[in-house]
C-alpha cells in the first residue's frame, strides 16, 4: 500500500512519496495531484451491461435473448404508461 506523508512548516507543505518530493510554498499558487494506480474493485460476475444505445430517460432492463442488461430506446420512462407492464 502506498502512503503519503504531509507536513506543514512556515507556510510550506512538503509531500514525499516513494522517493519523490513536491514542495508547495506560499504565496506561489500551485495545484499538486498525486495518484497511484491500484485495484478498481471486483469484477461483477454474471452482470453484462450494454449502454451503447442509451437515450434520454432510458431504464435498465434484462434482455433474455442477449443475456445482458440494456439501456436503450426500447424501454424508457416516457414509454411507460399507467397499467403498463413493468
Amino acid at each position: 500500500m502506498t502512503s503519503v506523508n504531509v507536513t506543514t512548516t512556515n507556510n510550506t507543505v512538503t509531500v514525499t512519496a516513494d522517493g519523490a518530493t513536491t514542495v508547495v510554498q506560499n504565496p506561489v499558487t500551485s495545484v499538486v495531484t498525486a495518484t497511484t494506480v491500484g485495484p478498481q474493485g471486483p469484477i461483477a460476475q454474471g452482470f453484462t451491461f450494454d449502454g451503447s444505445a442509451r437515450v434520454d430517460d432510458s431504464i435498465v432492463y434484462f434482455d433474455a435473448a442477449s443475456g445482458e442488461y440494456k439501456a436503450d430506446a426500447d424501454v424508457t420512462k416516457k414509454s411507460l404508461v399507467e397499467g403498463g407492464n413493468f
